[in-house]
Formats: C-alpha cells, structure tokens, sequence
C-alpha cells in the first residue's frame, strides 16, 4: 500500500516559505535546435582549451538518447560537465573559485540527456570530469554502476529543503547538492477562465465548453507526444489512488510492490480512456502543440513544468498569454500528486581532484547567490530556502510550490527504468481506444517480469 506521510513531511520546509510568501494567483528541457559547440574552458591564471564537443539538446518529453563524439577531459585541475542554460553561471563561479584557490577550472558544455552515459563510459577511464550536473532520478543508475562518490553536506543541509536533499539519498548516502526543485503545475488562461476551477470536473466541462463554443481549439495543452506520457499524466493517475511503487517503513520505494494494477491504477485508466472519448485529452498532442495553442490562447488550461514559461521566444512569458499558475483540482474527490523532480551537482567517483571538487560544491554553488543565478537561467525553483523565498516573489514560483506540496518524488531506484516504456505503452493503448483495464494489467506484469518480481 502507498503511504506519501514519510514524505510530505519532506515538503514542509517549502510549505513554511509558501505561507510566508502569502497567497495569490500564480520537472526530461527546454528545446534547442541542435548545436555544435567547442568545450568552453573556464580558467584562472594558466588558459587551457578542451577538444570540441557536439551537443544535441532533445525537446522535453524526447527520451531518445543523443549520439556525439566521445568528450575529452579538459586540461585542467576541476572540470565540470554542464548543459548549455547551466554552464554560463557555473562558469562565473567557477572563475572565482579558481583566482581564490590558484587552480584551473574548465566548465565543458554537454546535452543534459548526454551527461549521465558518458560519465559512466568516460569516468573509469579517466577521461570524465570531476563534477556534473543532472537529475535525482539518475543516481539508481550512476550509483550502481559505480561512477559517483557521496558529498558531504554537513553544516549546510539546513540551508536547503528536506525534499530537495533527501531526493539525492540513495542508501543512506548523499549523492548530490541539489540546486532545483520543479514539478509540473496547472496553467489557466485568465482571459478565457477567470475563475479557478474547484473540481477536475469543472475544468473538463469548462474546457470543452469552450471548444463547442469555438473560444478554443485545444480544451486541455496536455502532452501525450503521440504515445502517452507517464510523467505528465500522474497527477491524475495519482488523483484517482494509482502509484508506482508502494513504500517501505523507511520512505525507500519497494519494487516488489508495483502499483500500475492496483484499484486505483486500474480507475485512472479507465478515466483517461472516458477523457480520451470525450475529447478532452489528445494523443496526438506533442509538447510543441502544447506550448503553441496555450501560449497563442487556444487553449484554456495546460499542465506542464516552469520550462514552459521559461523557453525563449515562444514560452508563456515570451508570447504574453495571460495566466497563473495553480495546484490542479481535485478529481472525484482525490488530490493529485505531481511527481516531484530534484536537479543537482554530483561528484565522480573518479575525480581528479575530489576535495576542491567538494569545496567548489559547498562553498561556491550552494550559496544563495549561485542557486539565484541558475534559477534565472533556467526558471526551475531553487533548492536552497533563501534563495527559494526570495524567487517565491515571482507568482509562477509562488504557483509551482504550491502544486508540489503534495508531490511525491519521481522513483530512482533501479527498477524505475522497467516501468517507463511498459507504462507508455499502456497510455498509447488506453488513448487510441484498446481496452484501459487490460492495458495497465498487462503493462503491470511486464514491468514486474522485468524487475523479476
């Protein structure tokens, strides 16, 4: 059985910030053609230069994995592996670490999607840097192979929120400074809907209301890219009592106990397929879909993540659609759960310099001036508490914590790599018409066929 309490508690920190904040009407990255960049090289006193480095970045909801040319390690005493909206912060840091401590420091520029298989091809052979940026829901698969070593968060731990760095625990062990905290949220065209809806059932009559009247095109901007999407329908999956993996007494996610089939995971499939009749939710809508009929007014709701505002040029924030962000509303009574995603800084297990590694870490990107930066950079709200109050003045930050009080963590266990593919196939199957209840039985005896449960 699912027990979010050890959890919510996780949250409570972000809570406290909110309700000091007040009220008001308020994560897979952002799209980028495909780049080929050289491996900018951030030094203090000797001037290095890296080899060149292609990078690809993949449109949120892409989880095809991008093929480059292997990087080579930069000639330098820290070298640290970042995407192209990280890298330019992390390099202003990493300038003064360097004049402050008389060492090199290059920031090599990579895909996000890239960064997790190459260290783990580049690190042993000691080609890989000494720290990289990522995800939470990376560390099932870097910790076991071997390629990431603990960091020490004593004496700062208070600084960030309980969510944020239980995320980056994995067997007792911390894994990662975590530098932002982002899940999904509901976004309302104001123009169209000037009201909050109170129920998910109000939401799906106000919105094909709107269609029939043709105020809209689009009743709901959800993302289903054409084969489902897990990520962006759990809230909903949640809402109606489906999990993943249900608990251990200690919090952990317990493969053995896979919850796709449970009552609940059964009731959500059968709503998704009702919704998928009623036209309210669409396979064929690809995120790029979404972020055009929401951010040109076509739409009256959307559910995605911060990086949809944040995006140049045709985020919400570029095309000036009017809106707030807001927890989504109930459904049949049943509070949905995002799923709650923690982006951070982790040390190899092969660095090179693992103490200044460290150092850099706690001294340098975890104060508030550094995760103020990287939040502007790429609009995902800090981790660190000071830092997150001050961003909370933003409404949208304000809308997207409120929506995560009741997230829960999107699993890194090992195990969680059985469920993606099974479970999308089982929401592609549900949406064009299949049977949803033997959709998600047989997508669950996959998964645990898989897990060998």
């Amino acid at each position: 059985m699912r027990n979010w309490k050890p959890f919510l508690g996780l949250l409570a920190a972000f809570a406290l910030v909110l309700a000091a904040c007040g009220g008001g009407d308020s994560a897979t990255e952002t799209t980028a053609a495909p780049t080929t960049t050289a491996a900018p090289t951030t030094t203090a006193a000797p001037t290095t230069t890296a080899a060149p480095t292609t990078t690809t970045t993949a449109a949120p909801g892409d989880t095809t994995t991008t093929t480059a040319p292997p990087v080579v390690r930069a000639d330098a005493d820290l070298v640290i592996w970042a995407d192209d909206t990280r890298a330019p912060i992390i390099r202003d840091f990493a300038d003064q670490f360097g004049a402050d401590n008389g060492l090199t420091v290059a920031v090599q520029e990579l895909a996000f999607g890239d960064i997790r298989d190459r260290l783990i091809v580049a690190g042993p052979v000691g080609e890989g840097p000494d720290i990289i940026i990522g995800a939470h829901d990376w560390l099932g698969q870097l910790v076991t192979s071997g390629v990431l070593a603990p960091v020490d968060l004593s004496g700062i731990e208070d600084q960030f929120s309980d969510a944020s760095v239980q995320a980056f625990n994995y067997d007792g062990q911390i894994y990662g400074l975590p530098y932002a905290v982002e899940n999904i949220a509901l976004l309302r065209n104001t123009d169209l809907v000037p009201d909050s809806p109170a129920t998910f059932e109000e939401l799906t009559q106000t919105a094909l209301d709107l269609v029939a009247s043709g105020d809209a095109t689009v009743p709901l901007a959800l993302q289903e890219n054409g084969n489902g999407d897990p990520y962006h329908n759990y809230p909903m999956f949640s809402a109606l009592g489906g999990y993943v993996f249900g608990l251990n007494a200690d919090g952990s996610y317990n493969p053995d106990d896979v919850g796709i089939d449970s009552p609940g995971g059964l009731a959500a499939a059968q709503w998704f397929a009702d919704r998928a009749a009623d036209g309210l939710i669409d396979d064929n809508l690809t995120y790029d879909i979404m972020i055009e009929s929401f951010g040109k007014g076509e739409a009256p709701f959307a559910i995605t993540g911060p990086w949809a505002i944040a995006q140049p040029d045709t985020g919400f924030a570029a095309t000036g659609v009017p809106y707030v962000v807001e927890p989504i509303p109930t459904i049949e009574g049943g509070t949905p759960h995002v799923f709650i995603g923690v982006q951070g800084f982790m040390v190899s297990a092969f660095a090179q310099n693992p103490l200044a590694a460290q150092t850099f870490l706690t001294d340098f990107m975890a104060t508030e001036d550094a995760q103020l930066a990287l939040y502007e950079a790429g609009g995902r709200p800090p981790a660190n508490l000071a830092a997150f109050e001050t961003a909370s003045a933003d409404p949208d930050i304000q809308g997207f914590g409120e929506a995560g009080i009741n997230g829960d963590p999107q699993p890194s266990i090992p195990e969680m790599g059985s469920v993606w593919q099974a479970w999308t196939d089982a929401y592609q199957l549900v949406l064009t018409g299949s049977d949803p209840v033997q959709a998600f039985k047989d997508a669950a005896a996959q998964i645990r066929n898989q897990i060998g449960g």
